[in-house]
């Protein structure tokens, strides 16, 4: 919950227009300024104070107890101008408020957190447990020294400035190990501890057999990321409480699915109990993964519960973005934090320089030049195989004519794989146009580079047929020329001389140019591969210089 506080009538009218915005996830605080502050302090996450830096700073000082525990704090000026991230920048989420506050009140965010402002993602920010000596490794790369990464298993970490050896070192493990000076330990979440219980196995027997055989191991509590069982034990309170105390969920599956999982110890006593051969040694192995510690017993006497242990590999993560048409402004957030997150970029050329100020230090970028797409799509999947998070980008929506249908023919359910729409040549350009779009239309590209021809024609065939407005994609280059003519000469047999036709190259950069003409009047030499063309149906028109297709044809007879 996010408390919000205000002392003045332009205060209380941000606080209310945040209110307005974010219904569920605020509370207001209203009375005497200081006993607001304090009230919400004690019972919300984050705060939004309307106040003056100062005033905050006097009012929040006596009730702070340590930044894991404080929550964040965001103070904005009585202008709305500024909203300033002023405690709890990482750990109280206040950098992140900040930005989110400036983005519903117009306000500047202001965020002077040292890794935030040299756009390096923090280690304590990665969402994972991190211990040793982590002011001094976040110094060190803040300063650009020599900082190693030594990845004992695999994990897709944002981009860091590493090197291939450092006195500092930032060490990915889940193993018991104490840090060295100037080593920071990040514990990925990639043990499973497969469960069994009889029917009311004491909590302390669960959680003591778990604990040793983690230890004995030399593996980490902090990389449990789940303990799982059968679903016949999900009620089972020994089981509930172990996970609570882990602070990790308890997973279930159905006895038909852990029996079909093979594994080195099955037993006929949770086959007759619960329908499968194994329950502690299957539930850990079901998801894939390694077993470091077979099924072993609880010291009870009988033993009412067992356990073992499997490591799973990081799932690399492949986000397929979609820059839009080119200008900055129309790529989207979700976009610019994708490109942001991606340890490993991977593009064209012309498109990775359109986004290289926006890539974190430490980014691996992998361009290459024109008429590679499928050696980009593998190149992009192979590093998520790797456990990379990895960004493959594309001009327009990635989805169109671009980078995700390779990527996706090729990838397989071993990575994670995340779609980033992106603004179309062909919305971009029917934008400019007017309203071209308005009712049922199609997207062609006149390429026979991978689609013959015949098959080509045989679309915009039935696209003039269908009265289908048609935008053109890959129209004309300077091997291809006939293209175009054949199939507005295929148009031409449905539609009038006087149809509107547009004409945008280059759309949303910095030379683009918009024209309108006819489809009889249209000169093919005038487009080129930069070029997107817009031929309208029989019900569009020309209207105060904008090419208009009403919603309807019963909406164009009505306005005629």
């Amino acid at each position: 919950m996010i408390g919000l506080i205000s002392a003045t009538a332009a205060g209380a009218a941000a606080r209310d227009r945040l209110a307005a915005a974010w219904p569920d996830r605020t509370r207001v605080y209203g009375g005497p300024v200081a006993d607001a502050v304090r009230a919400a302090f004690a019972e919300c996450d984050r705060l939004v104070c309307f106040l003056a830096t100062g005033a905050v700073v006097r009012l929040v000082a006596p009730l702070l107890h340590g930044k894991t525990d404080d929550p964040g704090v965001v103070c904005v000026d009585e202008a709305g101008r500024y909203a300033v991230s002023l405690l709890g920048g990482h750990g109280g989420g206040a950098n992140e408020l900040a930005r989110e506050v400036g983005e519903v009140l117009g306000a500047e965010p202001v965020v002077t957190t040292a890794t935030d402002a040299v756009g390096l993602p923090g280690l304590d920010t990665l969402g994972l447990p991190v211990e040793g000596d982590v002011a001094a490794v976040s110094r060190a790369l803040l300063d650009g020294e020599a900082v190693a990464l030594r990845a004992e298993v695999a994990w897709p970490l944002p981009p860091l400035p590493v090197a291939a050896e450092g006195a500092y070192t930032v060490r990915v493990t889940d193993r018991i190990v104490e840090p060295a000076g100037g080593e920071a330990v990040l514990r990925p979440p990639t043990l499973v501890v497969g469960v069994g219980a009889s029917k009311g196995a004491p909590v302390e027997e669960v959680l003591g057999l778990v604990e040793d055989a983690l230890r004995e191991a030399g593996l980490s509590a902090a990389s449990v990321a789940e303990l799982a069982t059968v679903d016949a034990k999900a009620g089972e309170p020994g089981l509930v409480e172990a996970a609570r105390r882990l602070g990790v969920p308890l997973v279930t599956h159905p006895a038909e699915a852990l029996a079909r999982v093979a594994v080195p110890n099955p037993s006929d006593a949770p086959l007759a109990a619960v329908g499968t051969p194994s329950v502690a040694e299957a539930a850990a192995l079901v998801g894939g993964g390694e077993l470091l510690v077979p099924k072993r017993k609880s010291a009870g006497s009988p033993a009412m519960a067992t356990c073992a242990v499997v490591r799973r590999p990081g799932r690399g993560r492949l986000a397929v973005v979609g820059l839009g048409p080119g200008a900055r402004d129309l790529l989207t957030p979700r976009a610019r934090d994708e490109l942001r997150r991606a340890s490993v970029l991977v593009g064209l050329d012309q498109y990775v320089d359109q986004i290289r100020d926006l890539l974190r230090p430490g980014t691996r970028v992998l361009e290459s030049g024109l008429g590679a797409e499928e050696e980009r799509a593998r190149t992009a999947v192979e590093e998520a195989r790797r456990g990379q998070a990895v960004a493959l980008i594309g001009s327009g929506d990635a989805g169109v004519y671009a980078m995700a249908s390779p990527a996706l023919a090729e990838a397989s359910d071993d990575i994670d794989v995340i779609g980033v729409p992106g603004v179309t040549a062909a919305l971009a350009a029917g934008a400019l146009l007017g309203a071209p779009l308005g009712h049922d239309h199609v997207s062609i590209s006149l390429s026979d580079l991978h689609t013959p021809w015949e098959v080509i024609e045989r679309r915009v065939r039935a696209a003039a047929e269908a009265d289908l407005v048609v935008t053109f994609y890959n129209p004309r280059s300077r091997g291809r020329d006939w293209q175009l003519p054949k199939a507005l000469a295929v148009l031409a047999g449905h539609r009038a001389p006087a149809t509107p036709v547009g004409i945008v190259r280059n759309a949303s950069r910095a030379d683009e140019s918009v024209r309108l003409t006819t489809l009889a009047a249209l000169d093919p030499a005038t487009v080129d591969m930069m070029t997107v063309v817009t031929v309208g149906n029989t019900a569009t028109r020309q209207i105060a210089g904008r090419m208009v297709t009403p919603r309807g044809y019963r909406w164009q007879e009505e306005t005629r």
